[in-house]
């Protein structure tokens, strides 16, 4: 993932002298580092976890530390989040007999660690690490497992609601509020029976249209051009090693007919529908942040016009235009995954023409 401000300039618009963008059309990046340190101080700071349950108390206390970037950029309206973190926040725990009055028994101190919170996996929970100081005798354990069970899923529910507020458009969300065209002036009154009869039907319509598009699939077409065989492509895009080797990610691959595969990390999975060695690919295909049970359609069919040279044609059909988080940027991110972190990859790492 590029880090924010090194953004290609042909792509982003400086500031006009009157500070207009007009209906947010050019592409704006915001920093969000020190607003998502905010947000996540107030959202996991200051938590009650046990009160008091097989007398141990347990509480957090504040974001010691939060590394990495965070940024919205913002086109046409549309909102596209990036964002790679790591967090870490402190608890204190106690041990007291059964009197709710009587002094702790022993009192130790942890935290609890998101080693990677990133956009890419926004559809999925992060790692949470617990980690005890100063005791990894039994009560250190007892006090780890009660963090585990009654802990991570509140900790887990807070970074839900900050990957929500990163994917509303962070900073930036009020910003777009207020830079939405404004409504037409009123019309004279003797047209104003018929300009609120006319607005009420056009909002009808736009409802309407909304939820259609909401509810809507779109298709991505991509042709790439290779300096090697077909048959390499093809090979190393059903060979689970080569995708770990040059995608730096977990990944499993059946090659046979009606066979699974899970690639980065489990983001994406699917099944094999059809497969012709060096010339055809045809796969089930899903992000898990997509609404259960939305598969796409992927395509891929690789051509050599001559030898040494490998065209590779893919058209993906039943794309969704939103995520189950209504992030509407699914299309945006998808053709781009394709061509920077799968296409472009193979490139560089195996010498097929960069």
């Amino acid at each position: 993932m590029a880090k924010y401000g090194e953004g290609d300039k042909r792509w982003i618009v400086s500031e006009r002298a009157d500070g207009t963008n007009v209906h947010n059309w050019h592409w704006v990046e915001r920093d969000c580092l020190e607003w998502s340190r905010s947000l996540l101080s107030s959202l996991l700071s200051d938590l009650t976890i046990l009160d008091g349950d097989g007398g141990i108390f347990i509480r957090t206390k504040t974001l010691e530390k939060l590394d990495g970037e965070a940024y919205v950029n913002v086109r046409k309206g549309k909102v596209i989040p990036g964002y790679e973190l790591s967090i870490s926040l402190s608890f204190e725990a106690e041990v007291r007999s059964d009197s709710a009055d009587a002094e702790p028994l022993i009192r130790l101190t942890g935290s609890v660690e998101v080693p990677y919170l990133a956009d890419e996996n926004a559809g999925d929970d992060p790692e949470l690490r617990v980690i005890v100081r100063d005791d990894d005798g039994p009560v250190g354990r007892r006090i780890k497992d009660a963090f585990i069970a009654k802990g991570n899923p509140v900790v887990l529910e807070r970074i839900r609601s900050y990957v929500q507020a990163m994917s509303n458009g962070g900073p930036a969300k009020d910003e777009l509020e207020e830079k939405k065209p404004p409504s037409s002036s009123a019309k004279p009154q003797e047209k104003a029976s018929v300009a609120v009869t006319a607005n009420r039907d056009s909002a009808d319509i736009a409802v309407k249209k909304k939820t259609k598009e909401k509810e809507g699939f779109k298709t991505i077409k991509l042709t790439e051009r290779f300096s090697c065989r077909a048959r390499d492509i093809y090979e190393i895009l059903m060979d689970e090693n080569r995708w770990k080797g040059f995608t730096q990610s977990n990944a499993r691959i059946s090659k046979e007919v009606g066979g699974q595969f899970s690639l980065f990390d489990g983001s994406i999975t699917g099944i094999n529908e059809e497969l012709q060695e060096g010339k055809l690919i045809v796969q089930k295909w899903r992000f898990s942040s997509w609404v259960e049970g939305i598969y796409s359609s992927v395509r891929l069919d690789f051509d050599e016009p001559e030898p040494g040279v490998a065209i590779v044609k893919l058209i993906q059909t039943g794309v969704p235009e939103e995520d189950r988080f209504g992030n509407s940027t699914v299309i945006e991110n998808t053709e781009r995954g394709w061509r920077e972190l799968i296409f472009h990859k193979i490139r560089a790492l195996f010498g097929f023409g960069i």
